[in-house]
Formats: structure tokens, C-alpha cells, sequence
């Protein structure tokens, strides 16, 4: 894969991924057909990147416990590579807050 040094759209996206979190793990090669998987330790973690039947590639959390069942992980495929998003904050989802507020007027 050769990408030219003033592609500036790469760039703003390769500066997006390091400051949001983003960690690359490999080239989408490296996991050519279904049911290929990769599994790397990121921040002591061991994580899972699969092509799945579907032809999309995750990536899951593998936890240590007895019994535990793979957590699914943000992944992004880039320009052919793959990315993961680890941060906890991204994978929980956050209910809107409701607030009531009283007129000044009432």
C-alpha cells in the first residue's frame, strides 16, 4: 500500500485516530479470509481481530475470567488497516439526562 505524503484527508485522520484513542494493530492483509484472526496484547490486554462469516472485521476484549465471554471492542478499517478503540467511556452507552427546570416567570 503506497500513500502519497501530501494526502492531507490521511493525515487529518491518522492525527484524529492517535489523539481519540485509536490504536493500529495491523494491515487488514494479515487476516485475508473468513474466519482469520489476529490476537495482540494492547495495554496488557489481549484482544481478539477476527473476519468474521460476514466479511467484517472486529475486534473483542478477551477476558481472563472463568466462563467469560468476548467483549466487543470499537474497530475501524483504514486505508487497509485496522484500528482499536479501547477506551470504556466509548463502548458504555450513556443515557440522555433529563432535567426539569421551573419557568422564572411560574
Amino acid at each position: 500500500m503506497t500513500v502519497p505524503p501530501d494526502d492531507r484527508t490521511f493525515r487529518r485522520e491518522m492525527a484524529t485516530a492517535y489523539r481519540s484513542g485509536w490504536h493500529f494493530i495491523d494491515l487488514v492483509t494479515a487476516i485475508p479470509h473468513r474466519g482469520d484472526s489476529v490476537m495482540v496484547t494492547l495495554f496488557g490486554e489481549p484482544i481478539l481481530v477476527a473476519r468474521e462469516e460476514d466479511e467484517d472485521v472486529r475486534a473483542y476484549r478477551c477476558l481472563r475470567k472463568p466462563r467469560g465471554a468476548p467483549k466487543p471492542v470499537r474497530c475501524a478499517v483504514r486505508y487497509g488497516m485496522v484500528f482499536v478503540n479501547l477506551d470504556q467511556r466509548d463502548h458504555q452507552l450513556i443515557e440522555p439526562e433529563t432535567s426539569t427546570a421551573t419557568p422564572r416567570s411560574a
